[in-house]
């Protein structure tokens, strides 16, 4: 595990965006039972990846649509929420960092660390706010 200190600047970069941290399975287990929409943000020091995917999250939230929650977990730091957060990944390998959106407890997308790896933060965003539209998107009818 890394020092705290180190890792205070990559958790409040979603703080800031509006994502509550979940440090442990409870509070994973409370964001995902709320009704809606979630986005499961798996944070992660690997700056290759992450580097990328936290500007890109940022971008996505000042989208119009956007989740109704919205939550992040540490891969690394805050094991035990993490896992609780995968268990909701419908079988799909673990990777981090990677962003999950649920309905109503219920897998519908999942950016996976290889589609955000090979992306920049401004396309991740763009296919972010599409998933927001698709997946999010409240119907009046």
């Amino acid at each position: 595990m890394y020092p705290e200190i180190m890792l205070i600047p990559m958790r409040e970069e979603l703080s800031r965006a509006g994502l509550q941290e979940a440090r442990d399975a409870a509070e994973v287990d409370a964001a995902v039972a709320k009704p809606g929409t979630t986005m499961v943000v798996v944070n992660s020091i690997c700056g290759c990846a992450a580097g990328k995917m936290r500007p890109g999250v940022r971008l996505a939230m000042q989208h119009t649509t956007k989740p109704d929650h919205a939550v992040t977990v540490f891969a690394g730091q805050d094991r035990e929420a993490t896992e609780r957060a995968r268990s909701y990944f419908g079988g799909h390998p673990p990777t981090s960092p990677a962003i999950a959106i649920l309905r109503d407890g219920q897998l519908v997308y999942l950016m996976q660390r290889s589609a955000i790896e090979t992306s920049t933060a401004p396309a991740i965003a763009q296919e972010l706010q599409r998933a927001f539209d698709t997946y999010c998107a409240t119907t009046n009818a």
